[in-house]
Protein backbone atom coordinates (compact mmCIF):
# COMPACT_ATOMS: atom_id res chain seq x y z
CA UNK A 1 0.00 0.00 0.00
CA UNK A 2 1.16 3.52 -0.82
CA UNK A 3 0.41 6.19 1.76
CA UNK A 4 0.22 9.41 -0.26
CA UNK A 5 0.80 12.73 1.50
CA UNK A 6 -0.66 15.41 -0.71
CA UNK A 7 -2.55 18.60 -1.37
CA UNK A 8 -3.83 19.90 -4.70
CA UNK A 9 -0.70 21.77 -5.80
CA UNK A 10 1.08 20.85 -9.07
CA UNK A 11 3.74 18.60 -7.55
CA UNK A 12 1.37 16.28 -5.64
CA UNK A 13 -0.89 16.14 -8.71
CA UNK A 14 1.93 14.54 -10.73
CA UNK A 15 2.07 11.70 -8.24
CA UNK A 16 -1.71 11.38 -8.13
CA UNK A 17 -1.59 10.98 -11.90
CA UNK A 18 0.95 8.15 -11.70
CA UNK A 19 -1.02 6.35 -9.00
CA UNK A 20 -4.14 6.49 -11.16
CA UNK A 21 -2.33 5.53 -14.35
CA UNK A 22 -0.73 2.52 -12.69
CA UNK A 23 -3.85 1.55 -10.76
CA UNK A 24 -1.82 1.30 -7.54
CA UNK A 25 -3.85 1.09 -4.33
CA UNK A 26 -3.12 4.09 -2.14
CA UNK A 27 -4.23 5.70 1.06
CA UNK A 28 -4.72 9.45 0.99
CA UNK A 29 -3.05 11.52 3.71
CA UNK A 30 -3.98 15.19 3.16
CA UNK A 31 -1.54 17.86 4.28
CA UNK A 32 -3.10 21.33 4.53
CA UNK A 33 -0.05 23.52 4.03
CA UNK A 34 -1.93 26.78 4.60
CA UNK A 35 -2.86 25.47 8.04
CA UNK A 36 0.75 24.46 8.68
CA UNK A 37 0.26 20.68 8.71
CA UNK A 38 3.65 20.31 6.99
CA UNK A 39 5.41 21.52 10.14
CA UNK A 40 4.00 18.78 12.38
CA UNK A 41 6.63 16.42 13.77
CA UNK A 42 4.71 13.45 12.39
CA UNK A 43 5.01 14.80 8.85
CA UNK A 44 8.61 15.98 9.27
CA UNK A 45 9.44 12.37 10.09
CA UNK A 46 8.24 11.54 6.57
CA UNK A 47 9.74 14.54 4.80
CA UNK A 48 12.31 16.55 6.78
CA UNK A 49 11.98 19.30 4.16
CA UNK A 50 8.34 19.87 5.10
CA UNK A 51 6.96 19.77 1.56
CA UNK A 52 4.34 17.74 -0.27
CA UNK A 53 4.19 15.28 -1.88
CA UNK A 54 5.71 12.38 -0.03
CA UNK A 55 4.90 8.70 0.05
CA UNK A 56 5.40 5.76 2.35
CA UNK A 57 5.50 2.46 0.51
CA UNK A 58 4.62 -0.22 3.06
CA UNK A 59 5.72 -2.90 0.62
CA UNK A 60 9.13 -1.70 -0.49
CA UNK A 61 12.08 -3.90 -1.51
CA UNK A 62 12.22 -7.03 0.59
CA UNK A 63 8.94 -6.09 2.23
CA UNK A 64 10.51 -3.16 4.04
CA UNK A 65 8.80 0.21 4.45
CA UNK A 66 10.25 2.91 2.20
CA UNK A 67 9.74 6.66 2.44
CA UNK A 68 10.25 8.86 -0.62
CA UNK A 69 9.84 12.62 -0.92
CA UNK A 70 10.06 15.11 -3.82
CA UNK A 71 7.61 14.59 -6.64
CA UNK A 72 10.13 13.65 -9.31
CA UNK A 73 11.93 11.21 -7.02
CA UNK A 74 8.57 9.62 -6.24
CA UNK A 75 7.75 9.27 -9.93
CA UNK A 76 11.11 7.63 -10.58
CA UNK A 77 10.74 5.32 -7.58
CA UNK A 78 7.23 4.24 -8.53
CA UNK A 79 8.20 3.84 -12.17
CA UNK A 80 11.08 1.56 -11.23
CA UNK A 81 8.96 -0.29 -8.67
CA UNK A 82 6.23 -1.11 -11.17
CA UNK A 83 8.36 -1.23 -14.33
CA UNK A 84 5.86 1.09 -15.96
CA UNK A 85 6.12 4.50 -17.66
CA UNK A 86 9.94 4.59 -17.58
CA UNK A 87 10.57 4.01 -21.28
CA UNK A 88 13.00 1.52 -22.74
CA UNK A 89 16.57 0.98 -21.47
CA UNK A 90 17.76 2.97 -24.48
CA UNK A 91 15.61 5.89 -23.28
CA UNK A 92 17.09 5.99 -19.79
CA UNK A 93 19.52 8.83 -20.40
CA UNK A 94 16.87 10.98 -22.03
CA UNK A 95 14.33 10.11 -19.35
CA UNK A 96 16.66 11.18 -16.53
CA UNK A 97 17.70 14.32 -18.40
CA UNK A 98 14.17 15.53 -19.10
CA UNK A 99 12.96 14.55 -15.64
CA UNK A 100 15.69 16.73 -14.14
CA UNK A 101 14.79 19.48 -16.62
CA UNK A 102 11.34 19.52 -15.04
CA UNK A 103 12.72 19.16 -11.51
CA UNK A 104 15.30 21.96 -11.74
CA UNK A 105 13.71 24.20 -14.37
CA UNK A 106 10.00 24.15 -15.05
CA UNK A 107 9.00 23.39 -11.47
CA UNK A 108 11.02 25.89 -9.44
CA UNK A 109 10.86 28.72 -11.96
CA UNK A 110 7.11 28.27 -12.29
CA UNK A 111 6.78 28.26 -8.52
CA UNK A 112 8.75 31.48 -8.18
CA UNK A 113 6.77 33.12 -10.99
CA UNK A 114 3.60 32.24 -9.10
CA UNK A 115 5.00 33.53 -5.83
CA UNK A 116 6.14 36.92 -7.09
CA UNK A 117 3.00 37.54 -9.12
CA UNK A 118 0.36 36.22 -6.72
CA UNK A 119 1.74 35.91 -3.19
CA UNK A 120 4.51 38.45 -2.63
CA UNK A 121 3.44 41.52 -0.62
CA UNK A 122 4.71 43.75 -3.42
CA UNK A 123 5.21 43.01 -7.09
CA UNK A 124 8.90 43.44 -7.73
CA UNK A 125 9.22 44.13 -11.45
CA UNK A 126 12.68 42.58 -11.72
CA UNK A 127 11.64 39.34 -9.99
CA UNK A 128 8.42 39.02 -12.00
CA UNK A 129 10.27 39.62 -15.26
CA UNK A 130 13.10 37.25 -14.34
CA UNK A 131 10.89 34.29 -13.47
CA UNK A 132 8.31 34.80 -16.20
CA UNK A 133 11.03 34.93 -18.83
CA UNK A 134 12.69 31.80 -17.50
CA UNK A 135 9.35 29.97 -17.56
CA UNK A 136 8.85 31.12 -21.15
CA UNK A 137 12.36 29.95 -22.03
CA UNK A 138 11.71 26.50 -20.56
CA UNK A 139 8.38 26.32 -22.40
CA UNK A 140 10.19 27.20 -25.62
CA UNK A 141 12.75 24.45 -25.07
CA UNK A 142 9.93 21.94 -24.67
CA UNK A 143 7.97 23.37 -27.57
CA UNK A 144 10.92 22.93 -29.94
CA UNK A 145 11.61 19.44 -28.60
CA UNK A 146 7.99 18.39 -29.12
CA UNK A 147 7.86 19.36 -32.79
CA UNK A 148 6.83 16.17 -34.53
CA UNK A 149 6.67 14.27 -31.24
CA UNK A 150 3.73 13.08 -29.16
CA UNK A 151 5.70 12.39 -25.97
CA UNK A 152 8.71 14.00 -24.33
CA UNK A 153 10.87 10.86 -24.17
CA UNK A 154 11.00 8.07 -26.71
CA UNK A 155 7.75 7.01 -28.36
CA UNK A 156 5.80 6.16 -25.21
CA UNK A 157 4.07 8.11 -22.45
CA UNK A 158 6.37 8.22 -19.42
CA UNK A 159 6.84 9.74 -16.00
CA UNK A 160 8.38 12.77 -17.71
CA UNK A 161 5.05 13.56 -19.36
CA UNK A 162 3.38 13.24 -15.96
CA UNK A 163 5.99 15.46 -14.31
CA UNK A 164 5.65 18.20 -16.91
CA UNK A 165 1.85 17.97 -16.96
CA UNK A 166 1.66 18.90 -13.27
CA UNK A 167 3.01 22.39 -13.88
CA UNK A 168 1.92 22.97 -17.49
CA UNK A 169 -1.62 22.40 -16.24
CA UNK A 170 -1.21 25.71 -14.35
CA UNK A 171 0.26 27.65 -17.28
CA UNK A 172 -2.35 30.42 -17.18
CA UNK A 173 -1.70 30.97 -13.47
CA UNK A 174 2.06 30.89 -13.96
CA UNK A 175 1.96 33.22 -16.99
CA UNK A 176 -1.24 35.28 -16.65
CA UNK A 177 -1.97 37.51 -19.62
CA UNK A 178 -4.52 38.60 -22.17
CA UNK A 179 -4.34 35.32 -24.10
CA UNK A 180 -3.97 31.68 -22.97
CA UNK A 181 -0.33 31.07 -22.06
CA UNK A 182 0.11 28.00 -24.26
CA UNK A 183 -1.09 29.75 -27.42
CA UNK A 184 2.49 30.94 -27.95
CA UNK A 185 3.77 27.35 -27.81
CA UNK A 186 1.73 25.26 -30.27
CA UNK A 187 3.63 21.98 -29.91
CA UNK A 188 3.54 22.20 -26.13
CA UNK A 189 -0.17 23.02 -26.27
CA UNK A 190 -0.88 20.01 -28.51
CA UNK A 191 1.10 17.73 -26.20
CA UNK A 192 -0.67 19.08 -23.11
CA UNK A 193 -4.12 18.60 -24.60
CA UNK A 194 -3.25 14.99 -25.44
CA UNK A 195 -2.03 14.21 -21.93
CA UNK A 196 -4.87 16.13 -20.30
CA UNK A 197 -7.42 14.03 -22.17
CA UNK A 198 -6.21 10.78 -20.59
CA UNK A 199 -8.81 9.09 -18.34
CA UNK A 200 -6.33 8.92 -15.47
CA UNK A 201 -6.06 12.71 -15.46
CA UNK A 202 -9.77 13.02 -14.75
CA UNK A 203 -9.37 10.51 -11.91
CA UNK A 204 -6.33 12.31 -10.51
CA UNK A 205 -8.26 15.57 -10.39
CA UNK A 206 -10.68 13.98 -7.92
CA UNK A 207 -7.94 13.12 -5.40
CA UNK A 208 -9.14 15.89 -3.10
CA UNK A 209 -12.82 14.96 -3.26
CA UNK A 210 -14.37 15.19 0.17
CA UNK A 211 -11.33 16.96 1.61
CA UNK A 212 -11.38 20.66 2.48
CA UNK A 213 -8.11 22.56 2.25
CA UNK A 214 -7.78 26.09 3.54
CA UNK A 215 -8.27 28.59 0.70
CA UNK A 216 -7.52 31.91 2.40
CA UNK A 217 -4.01 33.27 2.04
CA UNK A 218 -4.20 35.22 5.28
CA UNK A 219 -1.32 36.11 7.57
CA UNK A 220 -1.38 32.73 9.30
CA UNK A 221 -1.27 30.96 5.93
CA UNK A 222 1.67 33.08 4.80
CA UNK A 223 3.57 32.25 7.97
CA UNK A 224 2.86 28.57 7.41
CA UNK A 225 3.73 28.60 3.73
CA UNK A 226 6.74 30.96 3.83
CA UNK A 227 8.21 30.64 7.33
CA UNK A 228 11.68 31.73 6.24
CA UNK A 229 10.25 35.20 5.53
CA UNK A 230 9.62 35.65 9.25
CA UNK A 231 12.06 35.93 12.12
Amino acid sequence: MIRFYYNLAPNPMKVALFLEEAGLPYEKAPVDTRNGDQHAASFRAVNPNGKVPAIVDTEGPGGTEVTVFDSNAILLYLGDKTGRFVGSPADRGALLSWLMFVATGIGPYSGQAVHFQHAAPEKLAYAVNRYRREVERHYQVLDLHLAGRSTIVGSEYTIVDMAAWGWIDRANFVLPGNTPALDAFPNLKRWFQTVDARPAVAKARTVGAGQTFKQEMDEDAKRAMFPSNYS
